[in-house]
């Protein structure tokens, strides 16, 4: 494996491709969790080395249940990657966040039923510290890009609940307005898997969420069209690349210290010498500088 990027980019949809990346390698990686969601596509945007992975294929092909989240960030890993920026089109939850601005949460909600979001067990138990799902450093390069960049149609909101819901139907009205009723801010529907096993892999992480349309608690709601949601998704793409370019430069620069980079550092519980050996050789990228 000679491709390596110390930073990640996962795009969700409307976001398959970075048009700014130059010395493209294309790049096939097999995990012990199976094949990722596409070649990961390494190259270099803003004077980095940076790795790009499709999240659901770069045809839309995986629904968001389907998606082989282990196997996502496991590549990640594989390539050296220290940051992850997930871009991630939502739903508004809150009045305030409007269609087309962008949120950077610092919390989630589980509403998930159908993932495995762990790469332990097989007999190695672990348990990471997860009070702080996202890496609050991060976010805050993230933030201040969006800030820096005035957007125009963007306000940007710092910080904010991600409610993370199974799908592939979106919510019922009485679903919606519960979450409402909790306070959180946005919902989609993968996320909150990337953000534990980044964290298990050691790898801060920080989502971009990108508004397409109010979710079904609005009053307006059944006047929004797939043709309104569609022409947000490509907006929501152009300005979201062009806060990737920024964060990745600043990235670049000036990498933030992150917990998660020690992330598994007192969670792992079982004794590595007395752990299953296949499953060992399994965990070895994860685990390796604690063996």
């Amino acid at each position: 494996m000679t491709a390596q990027a110390k930073i990640g980019i996962i795009g969700g949809s409307g976001l398959y491709k970075m048009d700014a990346l130059t010395d493209i390698e294309e790049v096939s990686i097999e995990t012990p969790f199976g094949p990722p969601s596409d070649a990961l596509i390494v190259g270099t945007l803003a004077g980095a080395r940076v790795a790009f992975l499709a999240r659901h294929g770069r045809n839309h092909t995986l629904m968001p249940s389907e998606l082989p989240f282990r196997a996502n960030i496991y590549a990640m890993k594989t390539l050296g990657v220290e940051y992850l920026i997930s871009a991630s089109a939502v739903g508004s939850l809150q009045a305030a966040a409007k269609p087309l601005d962008m949120v950077v949460p610092d919390q989630f909600i589980d509403r998930t039923k159908n993932r495995v979001s762990t790469f332990f067990g097989e007999g190695i138990v672990g348990h990471i510290a997860f009070g702080d799902p996202i890496c609050g450093n991060l976010a805050a390069v993230l933030a201040d890009a969006v800030d820096s960049l005035a957007l125009p149609e963007v306000t940007l909101h710092r910080g904010g609940t991600y409610v993370c819901m199974e799908g592939p139907a979106f919510s019922t009205r009485a679903e919606s307005n519960l979450y409402r009723s909790w306070g959180a801010t946005i919902i989609g529907m993968t996320n909150l898997p990337e953000a534990k096993l980044a964290r298990e892999a050691e790898i801060a992480y920080a989502t971009l969420a990108l508004v397409t349309d109010y979710d079904c608690w609005h009053p307006d709601h059944d006047s929004v069209t797939v043709e309104m949601v569609i022409g947000n998704l490509m907006k929501n793409a152009t300005n979201a690349q062009r806060v990737i370019q920024t964060v990745v430069e600043r990235l670049h620069a000036n990498p933030p210290a992150s917990e998660a980079h020690s992330a598994l550092k007192y969670a792992v519980i079982t004794p590595l010498d007395k752990a299953p050996a296949a499953t060992l050789e399994k965990l070895r990228l994860l685990l390796g500088k604690y063996l």
